[in-house]
């Protein structure tokens, strides 16, 4: 610690962990679902008919690449971004150490195969 003219300073050093990056995670994927999310809404339900929307409709959209990828990132990023807002709202509720380790773990195991199958269904329709 040092002090200048009456004024402690002192050094404090963030630990790198997980916590972190998931805070930092939050935010700026829900940056970028405002952009997805409110694109996707005005595009399929706003400038098209609600009523045109059909599964041959989706058929036709993703015959051309870049509408799978972009719902392929609207999916990467708004899955993994609900996943960790409920995993901090659990959190807040469910005290016991292996009770949060078995939910966080449910939840990984749920992401991961949502995320795989999804993913599959959108590449190869």
């Amino acid at each position: 610690m040092t002090t200048y003219s009456g004024i402690t300073r002192r050094k404090v050093q963030v630990q790198s962990n997980f916590e972190r990056y998931a805070f930092l995670f939050m935010r700026l994927s829900g940056i970028a679902l405002l952009i997805l999310a409110v694109g996707h809404m005005m595009i399929q339900h706003v400038l098209n008919d609600v009523h045109s929307l059909t599964l041959q409709y989706v058929a036709d959209q993703w015959a051309s690449w870049g509408w799978k990828v972009y719902d392929m990132l609207l999916l990467f990023i708004a899955l993994p971004h609900g996943i960790n807002g409920l995993r901090n709202v659990l959190e807040d509720y469910v005290h016991g150490e292996s009770a949060i380790k078995t939910l966080n773990t449910v939840m990984a195991i749920f992401l991961i195969v949502s995320l795989i199958g999804a993913g599959f269904a959108i590449a190869s329709f």
